[in-house]
């Protein structure tokens, strides 16, 4: 068994040697889309490095997350369009450079029949995934855009206080628009919240912000 397969997380010995003789090892960059809206999906990902941002994108161009995949992880959205032979609904983006396996629907039920292990992180990540969907819904229709994004900020800046992100990404992040994100930091700016710079985003009076949220 190579020591890729030997490094995916979630499965026994048996299961990481049928993924290493049957399956394909792959590798892709950021930004790299592994899946799109209205594309048949043939493969399962096992990650041993990486993370896949899977988000859902309106007629309008607008683009929220829906969850994010990482190592020892399933995609529902994938198991869901494998399992019922039906088309993605949204998109996967690759946010951390990813390393692991791609399987085909036959060994991934081969893997649901013969590996309790598998067939189990698919079934807890099941349940994991709806109370993140529900999540993201209540977020959306229910807290405020303001508490969201506070939120969110503490949360990427909590080690050294200096994010390193566009609008972009926090808005669609949040289920927002970009210029909504960049009007609020800039008013938090003048309040003198928070440093806008090119690329980055400076974290001074995380009690106020912590206030809002």
């Amino acid at each position: 068994m190579s020591e890729s397969a030997e490094q995916i997380p979630g499965l026994d010995l048996a299961a990481k040697s049928l993924v290493a003789a049957k399956g394909m090892w792959i590798t892709a960059p950021r930004g790299t889309r592994v899946f799109e809206p209205g594309k048949q999906c043939g493969l399962f990902y096992l990650l041993t490095r990486g993370v896949i941002r899977v988000q859902i994108v309106a007629e309008s161009g607008r683009e929220i997350v829906l969850y994010r995949v990482g190592p020892g992880e399933a995609c529902v959205m994938t198991v869901s369009c494998l399992m019922g032979h039906s088309l993605y609904n949204g998109e996967g983006i690759v946010e951390e450079p990813l390393a692991g396996y791609a399987i085909g629907l036959p060994l991934f039920n081969e893997l649901m029949s013969t590996s309790p292990h598998f067939r189990n992180t698919i079934l807890s990540d099941y349940s994991e995934r709806f109370l993140d969907l529900v999540n993201v819904l209540e977020n959306v229709a229910f807290r405020p855009l303001e508490s969201r994004l506070a939120a969110r900020l503490l949360l990427l800046g909590e080690q050294e206080g200096c994010i390193e992100c566009t609008h972009q990404f926090l808005a669609t992040d949040l289920g927002s628009a970009r210029e909504v994100i960049s009007r609020l930091l800039k008013r938090w700016e003048e309040r003198g919240l928070i440093h806008l710079e090119r690329g980055k985003i400076i974290l001074l009076l995380t009690d106020k912000l912590r206030g809002i949220v």
